[in-house]
């Protein structure tokens, strides 16, 4: 039998349905979702919980005339299927596929590029102006979740939306989750608009009431409105947080009602000036699994839908290592405290948070705000360990220079998925953080090649008495037994800041640190193996970078290879060539990393592939910057 959803390739096709065909439109959705997700990995539970609203919203509006941001945008993925991208899904997030966020360049109906969270509200409203200042006639909707709701960009557009008044419409998807579970007092908040059953009785028993009142029907329409908002009122002590904010809220709704949606939906675009509609979700709705655990849906790689249970095989990863030593601080040390932005199972702090409860913080997605508050806690004694994700540091940037750098507070950075990170593309590669921190004063950058070193890095870092950065990449740990890694640890002990000379060489050494030491070993290996021998030399500390260690490089090297995996301007290979500068010393420098660029996603190994980042492109690119190691290559 045909599907309903074999016919949709534009929500002009979902126009001709009937209203009664929606429910199995949407049921259509969520077996193909689940096929497809299941096979690629991606974001599930959020899309699970997301297909009504999003049947109603292209049912109701003209997209894409009508504009719709999505907040963070891992939840448009029923978006994409009904907006002519249904057959691309095999590529999700795949090289060279279809992203899984929100992209301009692929499709007009994707109105703003997105994959962090809290700034639907802002663009959402830039467009409003916009339209208005071109005298143009369109919807603008920004779908905001629960969680991004908890940033201080969400506020700051909330307010400026209600002191412009322009036509906006915010629909707040309330799921009480982001990825973990929400905290703080804005999510209780929701909790009580939720479940206050004293504004919902009230407004049923006024409404009924009204409707046997005849012949006054008009008058009773026109005062509809305020009288609702005084029931409100009285339910609620005051009215909502929005309606303070100069907000109309309607709500709350159940998103999975698609005849309320359609109709709050129609009526809301009507309104004047800014529109809160509080729509009630289910994460991972209509999928078990992803029912009783939607935070260990929010991301998943391939696994079986019948089980839930993954397909990879677990390894240990650096997030692991982390965890295990965090509990190890827990026991030992009553001043260590944990602090994440909504990332307590992603950054491996569910099990510390479990065993010292007082001594963690999940902040929300409010990154800003956790490296302030760790400001603050180490002002008084205690010793702050912050965990968030390379690629959502950057929007703390203000406060680790002026509230932590500046007063040389001890507070550890741990930061994960560091590189490039793979299948959730530009948005989410972890490679400017290198960049980004290695000008700020007091601070020290430590990039460990393998799980021991992270160890050993970590018990090295927490003993600093300044804020320091300990970065590490996503996926399994490399793991040095039985190789050279070990006989270094035993031979000369572990020292973070000091580098190690791995393999000694003439002419040409390789500089490696972090994931792109395993890199510069590998064409170490090439360049040996073609007959050329060369040096081998791991970077764990990029700030401070070993300038005694780099000198004695140079004592029997004169042609350098830098290797990191992080942006090229201004990372590891700027601070050698910074360093030799300042020394007086004149070699040949050649950087390898991440152009300046943004890196879409694909598996890591296409990404390093695509880059040129190869040994094998590596050793093409010596040969071209330094033809004259070439012959005597070939002679050899």
């Amino acid at each position: 039998m045909k599907r309903i959803l074999d016919a949709i390739q534009s929500p002009s096709d979902l126009k001709k349905l009937k209203p009664f065909q929606l429910g199995k439109l949407c049921q259509e959705i969520r077996e193909e979702l689940l096929e497809k997700v299941s096979q690629t990995g991606g974001h599930l539970a959020s899309n699970l919980g997301i297909v009504e609203l999003t049947v109603a919203l292209h049912y109701v509006l003209n997209c894409p005339k009508d504009q719709i941001v999505w907040d963070v945008g891992h939840q448009a993925y029923i978006h994409k299927m009904l907006t002519g991208r249904r057959n691309q899904m095999d590529t999700l997030r795949k090289f060279q596929g279809m992203s899984g966020f929100p992209k301009r360049s692929e499709s007009e109906y994707d109105a703003f590029g997105v994959g962090h969270s809290s700034t639907a509200i802002s663009a959402a409203l830039g467009m409003a102006i916009a339209r208005d200042l071109r005298g143009e006639n369109y919807h603008v909707v920004a779908v905001v979740g629960d969680g991004a709701m908890t940033g201080g960009m969400s506020f700051e557009g909330l307010s400026h939306a209600a002191h412009e008044k322009r036509n906006l419409l915010v629909i707040l998807n309330d799921n009480a989750m982001s990825i973990s579970p929400n905290v703080g007092a804005l999510s209780s908040y929701f909790n009580r608009l939720r479940s206050n059953p004293k504004y919902h009785h009230t407004k049923d028993k006024v409404s009924e009431f009204l409707q046997r009142i005849p012949g006054i029907g008009s008058v009773l329409e026109s005062g509809v409105r305020s009288m609702k908002e005084a029931i409100r009122s009285i339910a609620l002590k005051g009215g909502t947080l929005f309606e303070g904010l100069g907000w109309t809220y309607l709500g709350p709704v159940d998103g999975h009602d698609l005849n309320k949606l359609m109709v709050v939906l129609k009526n809301s675009i009507q309104l004047e000036g800014p529109v809160l509609i509080h729509v009630i979700t289910q994460k991972g709705k209509g999928y078990r699994p992803a029912e009783k655990k939607p935070d260990q849906f929010h991301g998943v790689g391939a696994f079986d839908i019948k089980t839930g249970k993954s397909l990879s095989s677990p390894q240990r990863s650096y997030t692991d290592i982390f965890s295990d030593f965090m509990l190890q601080q827990g026991r030992e040390n009553p001043n260590i405290v944990a602090i994440t932005a909504a990332m307590a199972g992603g950054t491996g702090l569910k099990p510390f948070a479990k065993k010292y409860p007082k001594q963690f913080f999940d902040v929300g997605i409010c990154e800003q705000h956790a490296v302030t508050l760790a400001a603050g806690m180490a002002c008084k004694g205690l010793h702050p360990v912050v965990c968030i994700y390379s690629t959502f540091l950057q929007r703390a940037f203000d406060q680790i220079i002026h509230d932590v750098a500046l007063q040389n507070l001890p507070i550890l950075f741990a930061i994960d998925r560091a590189g490039l990170v793979g299948d959730d593309g530009a948005t989410h590669q972890g490679v400017f953080d290198l960049s980004m921190l290695r000008d700020i004063p007091h601070l020290k950058i430590y990039c460990p090649t393998n799980g021991q070193e992270l160890r050993e890095t970590l018990e090295q870092a927490i003993q600093i008495s300044g804020p320091v950065v300990v970065r590490y990449p996503r996926g399994a740990a490399r793991q040095p037994w039985g190789s050279e890694d070990v006989t270094l640890l035993l031979d000369h002990g572990f020292h973070a800041e000091k580098a190690q000379c791995v393999k000694e060489g003439e002419k040409i050494a390789f500089l490696g640190t972090g994931r792109g030491y395993e890199l510069a070993k590998e064409t170490c290996r090439l360049w040996k193996k073609q007959r050329k021998d060369g040096a081998l030399w791991k970077f764990i500390s990029v700030k401070p970078l070993d300038q005694e260690a780099l000198l004695q490089v140079t004592k029997t090297c004169r042609y350098l290879v830098t290797v990191e995996d992080a942006a090229l301007i201004g990372g590891f290979g700027s601070a050698v060539l910074e360093s030799l500068s300042d020394a007086g010393v004149a070699v040949q420098v050649l950087r390898i990393g991440i152009p300046d660029q943004f890196v879409e996603q694909g598996k890591v190994e296409q990404l390093w592939d695509f880059l040129h980042m190869t040994p094998e492109r590596i050793v093409e690119k010596i040969w071209q910057k330094w033809p004259e190691l070439e012959p005597e290559m070939n002679h050899s």
